[in-house]
C-alpha cells in the first residue's frame, strides 16, 4: 500500500505492485514548475499552492527547484526570496501580517489594466520572423508570431520595483535566489534562457522575472546587457522539460493555461482561448510523461471548467482575481483528493498529510 507522508510517495508492502519514488532515508529531491498565465494566472496559483499545502503538506522549501514563467516567474520569484504561501495569499487577499516581507504591489492598477495599450504599428522583431521563415523546423509558429507582432508599450517598472523591495527585505539586493530559474526568449534569436541556471546569462532577479513577463505586443521588451527579451511563454509556458535529467523524487507543475477537462463554452473568443489552451495541454503532457519515464513522480494541477468559468477568456483582468483565488483552493484541492485515491493512495480526510 503506498502513502503520502509530507507529500513524499512512500511504498508499503504491496504484493510487489508498484516502486518506490522515494525513502524514508534521504529528504525527497523536489521541483515546482509554475507556467505562465496573467493576473489571474498569479491568483490561480496561489490558490492552487494553498490546496497542495494543506491537503499534501506539501509547500516549497528552499532546497527545492523553482521554475517559473511569466506569471509563474513571479511566484518563484516571491517564494525563492523566502516567502511562503500563506503570506503571499495573505497579501491577495489584503490581510498581510505584520511579519509578513511587505509587498509593495496594488493589484488592480499596477500590471496596466486589463488591456494593453496602444504598440507601435511595426513588426518588433523582423529577425525572429525571418529565422521562422526560414528554419521552421528550428522556430516555433509561436515564436515567429512573437516577432511579428508589433513591440509594446505596457510597463513592467512596477513589477520591478515590487520585487527589488522584496529582494532588499528578505535576501538582500543583488542576491540571487537559490535554486530558482526564471525562464525568459530572447527576441532576436528566440533561444529559451533559463536565469539563475548554471552557464546561463546573469541577471538580477527583477530583471529576469520582468524578462519572463514581457508578453508581446503587450508590454515593452526587457533589456539585459544589451539583449532583449520577452515573456519566456513564447517558447513554451511552463518550459516543463528543462526538468529532465535533474535529479529529482517528485514534480509538481501547476499550469494555470492548460486545462486538463475543459469546458464547452459560446463565445467565440473563448473557443479560440480553449484551443490554445489544448495546445498548451498536450505539450506539457508530453514532457511530463519523459519526467514520469524517468523514474519521476509528477503531479499535475490545471484550471477545472469551474476555474475557467470564473476566468473568463481575458487572464489579464484584475476584477475576477479574487473570485479566481478562492474557486482555485476549493477545486484544486478537490482535484489532489481524487488524484491520490485513483492512484492508491490513503489520503487522511482531515486535509493534513
Amino acid at each position: 500500500m503506498a502513502y503520502l507522508a509530507y507529500g513524499r510517495l512512500v511504498q508499503e508492502s504491496s504484493g510487489g505492485r508498484g516502486r518506490p519514488v522515494a525513502d524514508r532515508s534521504r529528504p525527497v529531491r523536489r521541483a515546482f514548475v509554475f507556467g505562465g498565465g496573467g493576473v489571474l494566472g498569479f491568483a490561480w496559483i496561489v490558490g492552487a499552492l494553498t490546496a497542495l499545502q494543506h491537503e499534501l503538506g506539501v509547500e516549497p522549501a528552499p532546497e527545492d527547484l523553482l521554475v517559473g514563467t511569466s506569471a509563474g516567474a513571479v511566484i518563484s520569484g516571491l517564494l525563492g526570496c523566502g516567502l511562503d504561501v500563506d503570506g503571499i495569499r495573505r497579501h491577495q487577499v489584503g490581510m498581510p501580517l505584520p511579519q509578513d516581507p511587505p509587498i509593495s504591489w496594488d493589484y488592480d492598477a499596477d500590471t496596466g489594466g486589463s488591456r494593453p495599450p496602444r504598440p507601435v504599428w511595426w513588426p518588433g522583431s523582423p529577425r525572429l520572423v525571418w529565422d521562422g521563415i526560414r528554419r521552421p523546423a528550428s522556430v516555433s509558429p509561436v515564436l515567429a508570431l512573437s516577432g511579428l507582432l508589433p513591440r509594446g508599450r505596457g510597463s513592467l517598472q512596477p513589477i520591478h520595483q515590487m520585487l527589488d523591495s522584496v529582494t532588499a527585505s528578505t535576501i538582500g539586493t543583488g542576491n540571487w535566489p537559490q535554486r530558482t530559474w526564471i525562464v525568459a526568449a530572447d527576441y532576436s534569436t528566440g533561444r529559451r534562457t533559463v536565469f539563475g541556471r548554471d552557464g546561463e546569462p546573469a541577471a538580477g532577479l527583477a530583471d529576469a522575472v520582468c524578462a519572463s513577463c514581457a508578453i508581446p505586443a503587450w508590454y515593452t521588451p526587457v533589456r539585459i546587457d544589451s539583449r532583449a527579451y520577452i515573456d519566456g511563454g513564447a517558447v513554451s509556458n511552463a518550459s516543463v522539460d528543462l526538468l529532465a535529467g535533474q535529479d529529482l523524487d517528485e514534480v509538481f507543475v501547476l499550469a494555470p493555461m492548460a486545462a486538463v477537462e475543459p469546458d464547452n463554452p459560446r463565445s467565440p473568443v473563448a473557443r479560440l482561448e480553449r484551443r490554445l489552451r489544448r495546445s498548451i495541454t498536450r505539450g506539457i503532457g508530453h514532457d511530463i510523461a519523459r519526467l514520469r519515464e524517468a523514474g519521476m513522480a509528477v503531479t499535475l494541477l490545471t484550471p477545472g471548467p469551474e476555474d475557467l468559468t470564473v476566468m473568463g477568456a481575458n487572464l489579464m483582468n484584475p476584477r475576477r482575481r479574487m473570485a479566481v483565488l478562492h474557486t482555485a483552493m476549493r477545486t484544486a484541492a478537490s482535484t489532489l483528493r481524487d488524484q491520490q485515491r485513483r492512484q492508491g493512495f490513503t489520503v487522511p480526510e482531515s486535509g493534513t498529510a
